[in-house]
């Protein structure tokens, strides 16, 4: 097995034990964040009802991130889920980090929900 397999064998551990601990609810939904190598992905989850409340992407047209770093561009991607969510109504979320440390693009995306007005 290669590195590349081992690391994401090791995060989906990880994942799954988190996901034991954090379940999101209608009135305090989850936060989950996807990070790839280029991008980064936010979803705002309510888990009782299976359904996706809010999302928001790095590849949004519309955010214009081409000539910002990477923590920069989820730092935007943070702020702009919060007024997605602030305009369904939604305050308080729980934050699933997804297995990633809480470090460099996953934080700066926390950072940047808190910005907006997202409570966790």
């Amino acid at each position: 097995m290669g590195n590349k397999a081992k690391k994401i064998l090791r995060r989906d551990r990880i994942r799954r034990r988190l996901r034991v601990k954090i379940h999101g609810t209608a009135e305090k939904p989850r936060l989950a964040i996807f990070r790839s190598n280029k991008q980064i992905y936010a979803q705002i989850i309510d888990d009782e009802a299976g359904e996706t409340l809010a999302s928001c992407s790095s590849r949004l047209k519309d955010l214009n991130l081409q000539p910002l770093s990477k923590a920069e561009q989820s730092k935007e991607v943070g702020k702009k889920l919060a007024s997605i969510a602030k305009d369904k109504g939604i305050e308080q979320v729980v934050f699933d980090r997804g297995g990633y440390k809480y470090h460099g693009r996953v934080k700066a995306l926390a950072e940047g929900a808190r910005e907006g007005g997202l409570n966790f």
